[in-house]
């Protein structure tokens, strides 16, 4: 990947951020940005349930329905994730094969063969995700890829945060205005 080519990816990924405080709107933004520049099949960004036991879909690009909607993914039978979650990047090879990989069958009828997987981490170095990597092809990522995956997926934990802290911010004013109506109508 040129240095040319990076920086205006992460220019059109800060646009896309910049551009809503939709959560859905600013991570599709971002896998279609990530899968682009990457030349990958496509991009899964996967974000924690409040339980912090299932990752849930939250945006996908270049990869069909039917895979988008194979099932949850649940930490406890994904070793991937379980590294993943802990702050560590993992890449697979095949997977096709990797018993860490909980969808490896689906993954295969989806053309899916090489896999990079970086955590979403928000202030404070918490991880609420996982951002997705696929390639059609057996690959190996470079050091200047990896980097640049970790640099997004940063990005979109940021994103990811500041729409929810809009959103909470949003339906506490909306309380407040309808305590202090109701206390004064009474």
């Amino acid at each position: 990947m040129s240095t040319e080519r990076l920086y205006k990816t992460i220019y059109g990924i800060a646009k896309v951020i910049n551009s809503t405080l939709n959560p859905s709107k600013v991570l599709a933004g971002i896998a279609e940005q990530a899968t682009r520049a990457m030349d990958a099949k496509g991009c899964f960004i996967r974000v924690l349930d409040r339980s912090g036991t299932i990752l849930l879909p939250d945006a996908s690009y270049g990869l069909s329905e039917r895979y988008a909607s194979k099932g949850p993914v649940e930490v406890a039978k994904s070793l991937l994730d379980q590294d993943v979650l802990q702050g560590r990047m993992v890449t697979i090879d095949d997977v096709r094969t990797d018993p860490r990989f909980q969808y490896g069958a689906q993954a295969a009828e989806e053309g899916l063969v090489s896999l990079v997987v970086v955590p979403l981490t928000a202030r404070g170095g918490a991880v609420i995700g996982v951002l997705r990597i696929y390639s059609g092809a057996p690959r190996t990522f470079t050091a200047d890829e990896l980097d640049f995956l970790t640099c997004i997926a940063n990005l979109s934990g940021i994103a990811l945060e500041n729409a929810r802290m809009y959103h909470a911010l949003k339906r506490t004013s909306e309380l407040a205005n309808a305590y202090v109506y109701q206390t004064f109508e009474d």
